[in-house]
């Protein structure tokens, strides 16, 4: 572990009940000098190499979140560590192998410690899917999965066919059609990554989802997956059957 402190923090307000991972598209120490720039934070950044720069003190309330939203938590930052993942094309390819040896064992570790459930394992674009992309299509959620980090696929399906209200359950903003467009792209990006395109960093920055996502609302093979992870998330007891 490689001490390099940021000084944008705070109190926490809320319990440690959340892991938000994101990435950025600088090398560590050029990633926590900007992090500084714009007074934000992260408790973590994972550098290409695998090594770990821990930033703020997991007591504190780091600033990474931003607006967000998830599971009717608004202030995600104060029930939250944040990663930061570098990568180039903010995953939208491959994470090389050291850096997500690394990460799985640091996630690991918070897990066990802070008792945060697999539901509350989330991508900077699960929270905020109107505003950012990360941690990307590239991102290998099914391999944290595999080592008790987060959620995948099982083989029992939610009989539920309402979209809106399954991603409501699971924990997306769907308040309006752009909440709704916004988090269903989102669930692809995590759990369909093939559907989402590739797009440069700064156009993926400038706007993470296309306008209408009418095609994808009625996709067959999206339905199946969101009834498939609705059922994960009933199993882990976050939504009543």
């Amino acid at each position: 572990m490689i001490y390099s402190p940021l000084l944008s923090f705070n109190e926490r307000k809320l319990p440690i009940s959340m892991l938000v991972i994101h990435s950025m598209a600088h090398g560590a120490q050029e990633g926590i000098k900007q992090l500084a720039d714009l007074q934000l934070s992260a408790h973590y950044v994972v550098d290409y190499d695998g090594s770990v720069y821990q930033c703020v003190s997991e007591d504190k309330r780091a600033w990474h979140a931003g607006l967000s939203f998830w599971n009717g938590i608004t202030d995600i930052n104060s029930a939250s560590v944040g990663i930061e993942v570098c990568h180039r094309s903010l995953g939208q390819s491959h994470f090389n192998r050291k850096q997500i040896a690394s990460l799985i064992e640091l996630c690991g570790d918070i897990v066990n410690r802070r008792q945060i459930a697999p539901t509350m394992i989330v991508g900077h674009s699960d929270i905020a899917p109107e505003r950012k992309p990360d941690p990307g299509k590239g991102f290998p959620w099914r391999e944290l999965a595999a080592a008790n980090i987060g959620i995948w696929y099982g083989s029992r399906f939610s009989a539920k066919t309402d979209i809106a209200e399954m991603l409501s359950e699971i924990g997306y903003n769907t308040g309006d059609k752009t909440a709704l467009t916004a988090a269903a792209y989102a669930f692809c990006r995590r759990f369909l990554p093939k559907k989402i395109g590739k797009l440069p960093v700064k156009k993926l920055l400038e706007k993470p989802f296309p306008d209408s996502c009418d095609a994808l609302l009625n996709d067959g093979e999206f339905l199946n997956a969101l009834q498939n992870i609705h059922y994960q998330y009933q199993i882990y007891g976050k939504i009543k059957r």
